[in-house]
């Protein structure tokens, strides 16, 4: 274990404190390794790095030159936190996937997917049963039950297609709505009734207008005459 870790070696960035599941830890401490390399010695000392915590103090409480190899070391780690490990995952555990509220049918399909990598249901059927249980109530749950379909990769192809189509759709009802605010922002003109005009109007002299003289009736009084 006096072995120098190299220079250029970055080490793993996870880490374990003791109540994570170590079969997890494990595996990420591999894949970072992948790229870093080394010999026993070096995975030994940067598996040491990764712990902490009640961890660390474990591996210190270790008598000293008790790890020899790595996979000395990977035996102790596992039977030390073995109670950690998480439940083996079985392909029933499909049917627990459900639609979140407001997750959008995208979201819910990429994360349906993944899930399926993992369990690794064998029947097929099972996988669409359960696809079609889990989303919610919709536009598109409701095309599925039309159409009587025994393959999942041809409910992932008509979801993306229904997907494309939403999107297309909330981009042109942004578009109209941007050309709805813009014109909304305008001044409008003002409409005034005519005889809002009229009134206002009615007994002032226009300047190209003459004064209009009313002829006199019997009945008005005769005009009065000033003399100078």
């Amino acid at each position: 274990m006096d072995t120098a870790l190299p220079t250029t070696s970055l080490g793993p960035k996870v880490i374990f404190t003791g109540v994570e599941d170590p079969e997890a830890h494990l595996i990420a401490f591999h894949t970072q390794m992948m790229l870093t390399g080394g010999s026993d010695v070096v995975y030994c000392k940067l598996l040491m790095s990764t712990l902490a915590g009640a961890a660390l103090e474990w591996f210190v409480s270790l008598p000293d030159r008790h790890i020899t190899t790595f996979d000395q070391f990977v035996t102790l780690f596992r039977e030390k936190y073995l109670i950690n490990r998480a439940p083996p995952q079985i392909s029933y555990d499909v049917f627990d996937i459900k639609q979140y509220q407001r997750e959008s049918l995208k979201e819910f399909l990429n994360r349906f997917g993944v899930q399926v990598v993992r369990l690794k249901p064998t029947d097929e059927a099972m996988t669409v049963h359960a696809f079609t249980k889990g989303m919610l109530p919709g536009p598109f749950s409701e095309s599925l039950l039309k159409f009587y379909l025994k393959m999942f990769c041809e409910i992932r192809r008509r979801a993306l297609a229904h997907i494309a189509t939403e999107d297309r759709v909330t981009e042109k009802r942004g578009f109209v709505g941007l050309i709805r605010t813009r014109v909304a922002g305008r001044p409008q003109p003002m409409w005034v009734h005519k005889s809002t005009i009229e009134k206002k109007d009615k007994g002032k002299q226009r300047p190209y207008e003459k004064p209009q003289t009313r002829a006199c009736t019997r009945g008005d009084p005769p005009p009065s005459t000033i003399f100078v």
